[in-house]
């Protein structure tokens, strides 16, 4: 999709109903527990945000940025996400912890980034984390520099999401089940699954219904 084209379909997104439970439910396989609301509240998450961040690259196309996280001892070593991360005490509120974090760990400024939609909140049960997404677009295409938190940067064009193809299931094994086959999407040859792929749900949800 064109810069352009892109830019024309999310000045509309102010009225767009978001898809929730419904987009996440696409990415999450049946054997995976769904907690309510109270439930969750009852676990004291930790807050964090993340942003999926648009802009223009090769011949004004559409990209929005993923990142392969460095190998660590903890919950999500290796896994692809968006950046962001936990909310500090000093963040005046999880828009800013999401800018700070995209700041910290790519080197994209936050007056780089224009924020155009809140998305919904996504509990991770492993991490005991509640991710508020945000969508952002920088009108030029970013000077990537990531800390080590950040194994590598992974462009990927907003076509390949839209796209049904880029959507398959992986057996895998995760901490709540053994050998389970999960929605996922194939992106860059990477395999994008769990929160992140809800988030994507959702994404791709909200930008075909405008």
């Amino acid at each position: 999709m064109e810069f352009e084209s892109f830019l024309s379909l999310i000045s509309r997104l102010d009225q767009a109903q978001l898809g929730g439970l419904n987009s996440h439910l696409k990415m999450i396989p049946k054997e995976r527990k769904l907690f309510s609301q109270q439930n969750i509240e009852k676990m004291q998450p930790k807050k964090a945000a993340v942003l999926a961040l648009f802009y223009p690259k090769f011949n004004n196309e559409t990209f929005f940025l993923l990142i392969l996280r460095a190998n660590y001892n903890g919950t999500h070593s290796s896994q692809i996400s968006f950046p962001g991360g936990k909310f500090e005490i000093f963040d005046k509120d999880l828009e800013y912890t999401a800018l700070r974090e995209t700041y910290e760990e790519v080197g994209v400024q936050s007056n780089e980034v224009h924020i155009k939609k809140q998305l919904s909140d996504t509990f991770i049960p492993p991490s005991n984390f509640i991710v508020r997404p945000y969508m952002g677009v920088a009108m030029r295409t970013p000077n990537f520099n990531h800390n080590h938190e950040v194994e590598k940067i992974i462009e990927v064009k907003l076509s390949d999401l839209l796209s049904d193809k880029t959507i398959t299931t992986k057996n895998l094994t995760t901490s709540y089940m053994k050998n389970i086959d999960i929605p996922c999407f194939k992106l860059n040859n990477y395999t994008v699954w769990g929160a992140t792929a809800m988030m994507l749900s959702e994404i791709k949800d909200l930008l075909k219904s405008l």
